[in-house]
């Protein structure tokens, strides 16, 4: 039985149900973060979620935090959010590399796409050099973080390719799912520039003909900008659902035919993993962490993140297979089990133990263990 100590600024739903799943599998938890929620995520739908039989403990300051991490057991495996601009989580790991603990750090895919990218790359790489001793390996958050990290030095064979994993409630399947026409699109998300709701309509510039319908759900300054652009466009074949409390989203999600996440950057994108736990196919960029769970489902599709006709084709692509049967719904759903947190949790003891005696094959991920 692992003691395994979380160590996140918030408590992150995207975090608190591989928590709980690995109490429920017989590991002793406990989750440290420096509050419950931000305002920022709060302002996004976000709520604090429970962590049942999991021990919640606060660290508000530099002394709290110190203290938690020098009267952490001996035994415990340490899994820390990040290794850059985490806040007082920068100060536990300190203290536990100074008692050469066992330390793991959760990474999610970087953003270097940018001007200043390779400063971005260059820091990084400083980081690894001065901290990856400290660490026995990374949880990789993200198709292409893997080989991101270990091109900025840290061993190879010490990253583990990662998910944030659901709660599998999180999941449903409901009763009277979508199935009728107008075939419908949903977006999921701020509604700022990088997650770019513009190519969504724009691709649909040359499709008014057919019937479809597009739902977004959220908020942001882009929002009159994008609606003024909808209307030109599209007409009154968009709906505007405003904000909406992280629990009531996928059940948007299984009133549509497709979810589309055209980012330009997301380190994961639960969106999309909510989205095929309820059955609803995906169409995301390949800028998306989540970009290799939607490949391996064997429905929707990812495209390149600079190219807008790959996008119009793959959406075309979506709208003339039609809606989603109730079937096809349930086999995804059924597949999508392998991105929950009882899949995440046992992965995660499965690399544990695998790192802890450096004997037999090393694990694969959830979903590439599933065929669809």
């Amino acid at each position: 039985m692992h003691e395994i100590w979380f160590w996140q600024r918030i408590i992150s739903p995207h975090m608190a149900g591989l928590a709980v799943a690995l109490v429920r599998q017989g590991c002793r938890v406990t989750y440290v973060a420096e509050a419950a929620m931000s305002a920022d995520r709060a302002s996004q739908g976000w709520t604090t979620p429970v962590l049942t039989g999991v021990e919640l403990k606060y660290a508000t300051n530099s002394l709290s935090i110190k203290e938690l991490a020098r009267n952490a057991p001996e035994d415990a495996v340490h899994i820390c959010q990040g290794i850059r601009s985490n806040g007082l989580i920068s100060i536990a790991q300190r203290e536990l590399a100074m008692r050469c603990a066992r330390q793991w750090v959760v990474m999610e895919t970087v953003n270097d796409a940018v001007w200043y990218g390779a400063l971005k790359r260059t820091e990084y790489s400083r980081l690894f050099n001065a901290f990856g001793a400290r660490l026995q390996g990374v949880l990789a958050t993200g198709h292409s973080t893997t080989d991101w990290v270990a091109a900025r030095g840290f061993t190879a064979n010490s990253v583990f390719p990662f998910a944030y994993f659901l709660p599998d409630n999180a999941g449903f399947f409901p009763s009277e799912p979508h199935t009728t026409k107008p075939f419908r699109f949903v977006f999921a998300g701020q509604l700022i520039a990088r997650k770019r709701v513009d190519w969504l309509f724009e691709a649909f510039c040359s499709h008014t003909h057919q019937e479809f319908e597009i739902r977004i759900v959220g908020n942001g300054p882009d929002e009159p900008g994008l609606r003024a652009l909808a209307e030109r466009t599209l007409g009154n074949r968009v709906s505007w659902l405003g904000q909406l409390p992280l629990s009531e989203v996928p059940r948007v999600m299984t009133q549509a035919d497709c979810l589309v996440l055209p980012s330009i950057h997301d380190g994961w994108g639960a969106v999309a993993s909510e989205s095929l736990m309820v059955g609803t196919p995906v169409v995301c960029s390949d800028a998306c962490g989540v970009a290799g769970v939607v490949q391996a489902s064997a429905v929707g599709g990812v495209f390149p993140v600079k190219d807008k006709l790959a996008l119009t084709q793959l959406l075309a692509a979506q709208l003339a297979q039609g809606t989603v049967s109730r079937e096809k719904r349930r086999q995804i759903a059924d597949w999508a089990t392998c991105l929950g947190a009882a899949s995440g949790a046992a992965y995660l003891q499965e690399i544990l133990n695998f790192k802890a005696t450096n004997q037999g094959a090393r694990p694969v991920v959830p979903w590439l263990r599933e065929s669809r």
